[in-house]
């Protein structure tokens, strides 16, 4: 069973070696997260889109411009009545209009043959088919109608409007500062997954250490076994001490495994990519300082608060525009056309017709039923809601950078006196180790010793740990990481 685990320690050792993996440190860790990072990549992308949306805005102030064009297939003509009574006998209707206007024509006509001897023949107009359809109206129009011109139309006085381009150029600025927040959230999480490969390199390490020495302990438990100089328990306590130290180092080895695929993820590399982090928990050791308060200016660059201030000063500008709906608009329209009926399509032949006009179009609102005035007042509660949640998180942010400054604190007591303790429990060990050698004190002794020096080791491990991630929470509540008014 020993040369087995031996084996597969062994084996896991020769891997590591074999794979040699790109060793990066912490800064080429962010640079790698802040350019292939989805979550940066998605906000960058939001930043582009709100600016096409504030140009976009922009449009609304120059002239609107369409081009139309329609066909009209006339399937019924319309029918037109000229005079009175449609009864022809009273002389109404159509017959009575053409009566009216022929009859004078006739009479003198008749009077212009009356002198020449030649009979005077009046023409007769040949019977209109189906003159039911109508009742002697005329049908007017044509078959075919076309229709093509160019519309368009320009605002000249909105005062909604242009307050309304306002708000859109804030909303490229929250964007940024969402894109912002991405990063500082990107920052920190590339800290904690790195600092987290820290740790798990170090519990590896000691438990390693463990296994190697229970291996130690046992071999010289075994040959004094031999010698008939140690006892059978303590030659099995020897034997169940490196069973037990073996799964402790395929875990911590699992451990380590599973933090570079999360270091990896948000990194945004592929997990299959072999990477290995630079540096040890140790090295950061000197870095363990209290942090002072930063008082009131803790919160100036965080970026929610500042979304919440954007989307404040957003709404302010919403309720003018709300009011801006009671002011009087102004617009200028241009239309020019061209028109053609005709009973066939022979395009050559058609005689088109042109119309055009230029004009102003000033609306007043007078009463909407009082939608403006609720439009106002909704906006005016959403500004009232939003200073009430910009208010309690100011209150939790707080409370985080005061939790952070006292688990940095901890850590750095905690650190300290793990020092002492882990100076103290390697003395311990050794002299256990030497007294056992020579048998003046017993196994039980020595296993003491060793898991006194192991506890020691975690925990100076476990507090620096505890301190980085800490920082890096600070830091980006606080958002020391960018503090820039453009960072791209």
């Amino acid at each position: 069973m020993l040369i087995v685990a031996a084996a597969g320690i062994a084996a896991v050792a020769d891997t590591t070696a074999q794979e040699t993996p790109t060793v990066i440190s912490l800064q080429q860790a962010l640079k790698i997260a802040l350019s292939e990072s989805p979550s940066v990549k998605v906000a960058d992308k939001e930043v582009e889109r709100t600016e096409y949306a504030r140009k976009g805005t922009y449009a609304a102030l120059f002239p609107n411009i369409n081009a139309s064009g329609a066909y009209q297939r006339t399937i019924k003509k319309q029918v037109m009545y000229m005079g009175g009574d449609d009864n022809e006998e009273s002389g109404g209707g159509m017959a009575g209009m053409m009566s009216g206007i022929l009859d004078p024509i006739t009479y003198y006509i008749q009077q212009l043959y009356a002198g020449t001897g030649v009979p005077f023949v009046p023409y007769v107009a040949p019977p209109v088919e189906n003159t039911d359809s109508f009742d002697g109206g005329i049908e007017v129009g044509r078959w075919n109608t076309f229709n093509g011109g160019i519309m368009a139309t320009m605002p000249l006085v909105n005062a909604q409007l242009w307050k309304s381009i306002a708000i859109s150029g804030d909303d490229v600025e929250l964007a940024v500062e969402k894109a912002r927040s991405s990063r500082l959230e990107a920052v920190n999480q590339v800290k904690q997954a790195y600092y987290s490969v820290l740790l798990a390199k170090e519990v590896f390490n000691v438990y390693k250490d463990v296994y190697e020495n229970a291996v130690e302990n046992y071999e010289l438990i075994e040959k004094r076994y031999n010698a008939s100089k140690a006892s059978e328990l303590d030659y099995a306590r020897a034997k169940t001490n490196v069973a037990n130290a073996i799964p402790n180092v395929y875990n911590a080895e699992s451990s380590i495994i599973l933090a570079l695929w999360q270091l990896k993820a948000v990194m945004g590399v592929n997990l299959d990519t072999e990477i290995d982090v630079e540096g040890s928990l140790s090295d950061y050791a000197d870095l363990m300082v209290p942090i002072a308060d930063p008082g009131e200016s803790a919160l100036d660059y965080n970026s929610t608060l500042r979304q919440l201030t954007i989307q404040a000063e957003q709404l302010a500008k919403a309720v003018k525009v709300q009011q801006y709906a009671y002011l009087p608009t102004l617009s200028l329209a241009f239309s020019y056309s061209m028109n053609a009926m005709t009973n066939d399509f022979n395009f050559s032949e058609y005689h088109w017709t042109p119309y055009s006009y230029v004009g102003l179009s000033l609306n007043i609102p007078i009463f909407s039923g009082g939608q403006r005035l609720n439009n106002v007042r909704q906006t005016k509660v959403q500004a009232q809601e939003l200073a009430l949640q910009r208010e309690n998180v100011e209150r939790q942010l707080q409370i985080a950078i005061r939790q952070s400054m006292n688990t940095m604190d901890t850590a750095v007591k905690s650190y300290e006196s793990a020092e002492e303790a882990l100076e103290s429990a390697r003395k311990a060990y050794d002299i256990a180790e030497k007294s056992y050698e020579v048998g003046r004190s017993t196994l039980t002794d020595l296993n003491s010793a060793q898991l006194a020096l192991t506890q020691s080791q975690l925990l100076c491990s476990q507090a620096v740990y505890s301190y980085l991630v800490a920082k890096a929470g600070l830091e980006s509540t606080m958002g020391a990481d960018y503090i820039r008014e453009s960072y791209r």
